[in-house]
């Protein structure tokens, strides 16, 4: 389950072109990376999700309020694609 606020939902649309209603389908890859945000957070623990939409890496800012997933930030940043490619070159070559 899902939520956010709508005003970061348009903001993000704007800054990253990516909708929070897209950005929830990095949850879905069976290959995403999960990762603490050790940059923020201060009052609640952040997690960035990244995951594959649309044949592209997708890194989300999140965090765990209720039993829910409250999205605050998407985008295709290359640090996330870099973290996901690295992790799963390792972990599926593992195999």
């Amino acid at each position: 389950m899902f939520e956010w606020d709508e005003k970061k939902d348009r903001e993000n649309q704007k800054k990253n072109g990516i909708s929070f209603e897209k950005a929830k389908n990095a949850f879905s890859d069976p290959f995403r990376i999960i990762v603490e945000d050790l940059e923020h957070g201060f009052d609640e623990l952040r997690w960035f999700c990244m995951g594959k939409v649309d044949e592209e890496i997708l890194t989300v800012r999140f965090t765990y309020r209720k039993k829910r997933v409250r999205i605050f930030g998407a985008g295709y940043w290359r640090k996330g694609k870099k973290r996901y490619e690295e992790e799963n070159k390792i972990h599926r070559g593992a195999h």
